[in-house]
Order: C-alpha cells, then sequence, then structure tokens
C-alpha cells in the first residue's frame, strides 16, 4: 500500500513510497522511509498505522516451502457421494514458498514449530534439503470445523 504507513513487528514504522517490478510485474524492490523514533514504540505524534508486517532479513532469510494441509474430502462422507473422487478437496494441499528466519535452518524432525498466524509447523524429514527445508501445517490458525462450513 503506497503512501501507507505499517509497522514492521519489532521494528519500525515505515511508509513504501514506491516499487520496482520485474518484466513480469512481480514486484523485485520496495522503497520505503522509516521513522526512526518509531523502534518497538508508536508513533509520538498518535497517529495510526495501518497494521503490522511479520518479516525476515532479505540478507539472512532462509528459503523455505510451506505445505498447508486441509482436508481430502469436501463433504463430511465422502463414501455416501456416487463418485467419491467428486467431493476431493482440490485445496486439500497447497505448497507456497517462502522465507524463514535462519535458524529454521536447524530444525528436527519431530518439533514443533509455530508461524505467526499461520499455526504450527513441523520440518517434513522425508522432503526437506539442507539449503531448503519443507515445513508441513500440523495446525491451522483457525477453530476445528466441520467440511460443510
Amino acid at each position: 500500500m503506497l503512501g501507507k504507513e505499517v509497522r514492521l513487528r519489532n521494528a519500525y514504522v515505515i511508509k513504501a513510497e514506491r516499487v520496482e517490478k520485474d518484466a513480469e510485474g512481480n514486484i523485485t524492490t520496495i522503497f520505503c522511509t522509516y521513522d526512526a523514533d518509531t523502534l518497538s514504540k508508536d508513533p509520538a505524534d498518535g497517529r495510526k498505522v495501518k497494521g503490522v508486517i511479520h518479516w525476515v532479513s532479505a540478507a539472512h532469510a532462509l528459503p523455505v516451502e510451506i505445505r498447508l494441509y486441509d482436508r481430502l474430502f469436501s463433504v463430511p462422507n465422502p463414501g455416501a457421494a456416487d463418485d467419491f473422487l467428486s467431493v476431493i478437496n482440490p485445496e486439500s494441499l497447497v505448497i507456497k514458498q517462502g522465507f524463514a528466519e535462519p535458524s529454521l535452518k536447524d530444525a528436527v524432525a519431530g518439533k514443533a514449530f509455530q508461524f505467526e498466524r499461520e499455526g504450527y509447523f513441523c520440518l517434513d524429514s522425508r522432503h526437506s534439503t539442507a539449503e531448503k527445508p519443507v515445513f508441513n501445517r500440523t495446525v491451522g490458525p483457525e477453530a476445528p470445523r466441520s467440511p460443510s462450513e
């Protein structure tokens, strides 16, 4: 949101002034200004910021693959369908690419990690590499729901 202020979590209030994009229209660089008096505190003049961005340092970020699992079927009783394949949830697995804190390079299988606002994840020891760990969501941020909701 160009021209709007946001807080970088545990850092400063910033304002995006302009962006650069690549040939496909993807944002490659964001040029910002920051309020030097707002390190981990609200602006002294009382102005409100639009939101909080969870971020990692570009210089130290670890590339990761995130696997977001949901229910396999879109109905409570797939056996009642004429063709159970017709009620498979196409969003039962969504794979995203992202960046994480560099400490996750030392993640071990069996340990749970909370990714803020996303839920709990564990290392996928079968698909991870040293260069790019893979994390599977085990518990989402929302309350449990039935497939009919």
